[in-house]
């Protein structure tokens, strides 16, 4: 199944970077380019950076310039992310560009990869939540309410990963259909965002 493929992948990616646990540390994909696991890979690196930037930011004693410059970070990763998203969706429209569309076929509420962003982010939280609930120096309670929260985010992620795999499965005997809409960010656009345009 496309779920337990793509978490495999994103488990070794967010494994990876806690060995160091920097967000400027050096990014290696070890698969290579133009293979779908480079995308999830590379997917999922984006998101852990950006879950440590998120961090960071949150930080109250923050300098205002490197709170400025790490917003700015946070920016950019967030049209990385959905380049990538983009790029997997092109990856499932060239996989199943030949599949015959059956008459009563139906559209989803999101495309493949915006599903597979989603299980990415649940991988995050699933890390994270696991380390909270395990902590040696947290309280009891701490604990306990963690290893529950714990509990929901795997049900949720075999709920997602059930979803993705039948989308998936429906795609590729006709029964839905793939239409990919591009996403129109207008804030990074000098055209678009009427602050950019103005200092033209």
């Amino acid at each position: 199944m496309f779920s337990a493929f793509a978490f495999d992948i994103f488990e070794q990616c967010i494994g990876t970077y806690h060995k160091e646990d920097r967000v400027d540390q050096d990014f290696h994909n070890p698969y290579p380019a133009g293979d779908i696991q480079h995308l999830l890979y590379r997917k999922c690196w984006i998101d852990t950076v950006q879950w440590h930037y998120e961090d960071l930011i949150r930080d109250p004693e923050i300098d205002p310039e490197d709170a400025l410059v790490l917003k700015r970070k946070i920016d950019a990763s967030n049209q990385d992310r959905t380049d990538l998203v983009e790029y997997i969706d092109s990856f499932f429209l060239n996989k199943y560009q030949s599949v015959a569309v059956l008459e009563n076929a139906t559209i989803n509420t999101e495309s493949p990869a915006w599903a597979i962003d989603r299980l990415s982010i649940l991988a995050l939280k699933i890390y994270h939540m696991r380390e909270e609930a395990e902590r040696i120096d947290a309280s009891e309670d701490h604990q306990k309410s963690c290893n529950e929260k714990l509990n929901v985010l795997l049900e949720q992620k075999k709920d997602l990963s059930t979803a993705i795999d039948q989308l998936l499965n429906d795609i590729e005997a006709g029964r839905k259909y793939m239409k990919v809409y591009k996403q129109m960010k207008m804030y990074n656009d000098q055209e678009l965002n009427p602050v950019l345009r103005a200092q033209k």
